[in-house]
């Protein structure tokens, strides 16, 4: 068990070290072959340490959006109740006492499950639930979790409730008081595994978060909390852990492994720093990564110091995939020391839900599906996304139509009331649809996915006109006499879809044959050729706004105003407020894809 959170925070207060004890792993399951001598004598161990990242808030195999089991593409399935099934049985297989179950971040945001005990019904009122997060990974026998980035979008005290109503430590050795440059959150764990020959391995998790939590949550952070680089906390603390005896040391990492920021120069530590923290940092042994949603089974970095491989591994998101880590241990001169690591990821699909996590999130499940399929006003024609990444399509446009009525109705009677408002808008699910008839919550919310503020920026018609061009680097180069497939048009230079922006209150031309930096031609605004020099008031999100995406000029511009509210709440109000929905009201083609002025669709 975590050593008692107060006398931890006593202890941290005290002298900065923040630790985390975990004591030996409990009562052996199934009697693993975990430990032998070999034909020479040497004393052998194996252990495996097992890994999710990205949940998101997905206990069950559900898409509260679509009201209906998850599926995907790839036939993907989701959510801590398979994940659950699969920890069983290479429980079983291995030996309880012989595994280790991790997690690297961003577990309480991404479903309505999550949101509803967030805002809804919220863990922080006085004698509120327990998080179903919590619920299902305290079932599960979790060991330790690393800070996601997107454990701040609901403000540091949901976090801190979840945190206490996690029995294992919420790890971010990154995460510093503004104040006391003390750790705010446990650093690291320590645990235990008993074996039978000679001591028990002593198995320390570093937890490490996202700096660009500093930018994306900068509301709920800034003054209270700071977030150094990886590398640099990882090389303070790694030595402290084998200087404390740890035998293995593992790093749970919520950061990919490209070496890449998306927020470019504005914050001096990298984004996606887990294959750096390898490289740079001597005395690791393995890395669970997160952040990235992608899929790496088994990673090799060479430490750089050393020459010393250090394993990666990142499960994909939502549950799809449980990262295995299996560590083949010797002892030598007295202690233990890795002789092999290796790593692999297995597929939630290939199993059932576990019935335990079932029966004990039912109701929370129940609930959720009765609140997200509440009506709350009419719409008079289905509107779809699938074609959003290269069309102008209605569906977007209602968002940004709904962000430029809420800023107008804000900035009423302020000195730039008169100012037009510009507003900014991407497509975060190609499935969502908005149909034609009733609309309920989940409708509405399935357009947002994330927990996003509204800002006013002000930004003049040159910055926007860099602001354009910049989304328009998300479309592959395409020769003009070249077949256009929709598939390979989308994405280029690993741009995700929530990175490319369309623009209401202006029209223009991407050229798709140009290179990028010179595709945005024909830009106006109320028929007539965007001046560089106009003002506009820009509806933004808080993302975009704090550098999520690295877009030019917007950081660095006028806040007019923000709010608090998550533009999917604000789009909820407006549904209820006007009590219908009508396309013709608001929908226009404003952008389109043009290859030499001719248009592609």
């Amino acid at each position: 068990m975590p050593l008692n959170r107060r006398k931890f925070l006593e202890k941290s207060a005290v002298t900065g070290a923040g630790v985390a004890l975990a004591g030996a792993v409990g009562a052996p399951g199934a009697q693993a072959a975990e430990a032998r001598e070999d034909k020479r004598g040497a004393k052998r161990y194996a252990f495996t340490v097992l890994g999710t990242t990205d949940l998101h808030g997905n206990v069950f195999n559900w898409d509260y959006f679509t009201d209906k089991e998850f599926d995907d593409k790839d036939h993907n399935d989701i959510g801590l109740a398979k994940v659950s099934t699969l920890v069983n049985r290479v429980r079983e297989e291995k030996g309880r006492r012989n595994t280790l179950l991790i997690d690297a971040g961003d577990t309480i945001q991404g479903t309505q499950l999550s949101y509803y005990y967030a805002k809804v019904d919220p863990i922080t009122a006085e004698g509120g639930p327990v998080h179903p997060m919590a619920q299902a990974m305290n079932a599960m026998g979790y060991d330790a979790a690393a800070l996601g980035n997107h454990e701040f979008n609901y403000g540091i005290p949901v976090l801190r409730k979840f945190e206490q109503q996690c029995r294992f430590p919420l790890l971010g050795a990154n995460a510093l008081d503004a104040k006391t440059l003390r750790p705010a959150f446990a650093p690291y764990s320590m645990h235990r595994l008993r074996t039978p020959c000679g001591r028990d391995v002593k198995v320390a998790v570093l937890g490490l978060t996202n700096p660009g939590i500093a930018i994306w949550d900068k509301a709920n952070v800034q003054g209270k909390m700071t977030f150094p680089g990886l590398e640099e906390q990882a090389a303070k603390w790694v030595p402290k852990l084998r200087s404390m005896g740890a035998d293995v040391v593992i790093v749970s990492a919520h950061s990919g492994s490209s070496g890449t920021s998306s927020y470019g120069d504005q914050l001096p530590y990298i984004e996606n720093a887990a294959g750096l923290v390898a490289e740079q940092v001597p005395g690791i042994d393995a890395i669970l990564v997160g952040h990235a949603h992608t899929e790496i089974p088994e990673y090799f970095v060479t430490n750089k110091r050393t020459g010393k491989q250090v394993v990666l591994s990142e499960p994909l998101k939502w549950g799809q995939r449980l990262t295995l880590f299996d560590f083949q241990l010797v002892w030598d001169k007295g202690r233990w020391a890795v002789e092999k690591v290796g790593a692999q990821v297995l597929n939630s699909n290939t199993v059932e839900e576990d019935p335990k996590i079932v029966r004990l999130l039912s109701d929370e499940h129940e609930k959720v599906v009765a609140y997200v399929n509440q009506v709350i006003g009419t719409n008079a024609a289905e509107m779809t996304s699938a074609e959003a990444p290269y069309k102008d399509v209605p569906i977007i446009d209602l968002i940004n139509h709904i962000q430029a009525d809420t800023v107008k109705q804000a900035l009423a009677g302020s000195e730039h009331a008169a100012l037009p408002v510009l507003s900014q808008a991407a497509c975060f699910s190609r499935s969502a649809r908005i149909p034609a008839g009733e609309v309920t919550i989940r409708d509405v919310a399935g357009l947002y996915v994330f927990e996003n503020t509204l800002e006013a920026r002000l930004m003049t018609g040159a910055q926007m006109k860099a602001y354009l061009e910049f989304s328009a680097n998300y479309f592959a180069l395409t020769a003009p006499d070249a077949q256009v497939d929709p598939a390979k048009l989308t994405n280029a230079n690993g741009t995700p879809d929530y990175n490319y922006d369309v623009v209401s209150g202006l029209s223009y031309e991407i050229d798709i044959a140009k290179p990028a930096g010179s595709r945005v031609t024909n830009v106006r605004f109320e028929g007539q050729p965007l001046a560089d020099d106009a003002k506009f008031v820009f509806a933004v999100n808080n993302y975009r706004a704090n550098g999520g995406g690295n877009f030019p000029h917007v950081a660095a511009a006028p806040l007019l105003w923000s709010n608090s509210e998550e533009i999917r709440n604000t789009m909820i109000a407006w549904v209820k407020a006007k009590g219908s929905i009508d396309p013709a009201g608001f929908a226009a083609v404003d952008w389109k894809l043009t290859r030499n002025g001719t248009p592609v669709f």
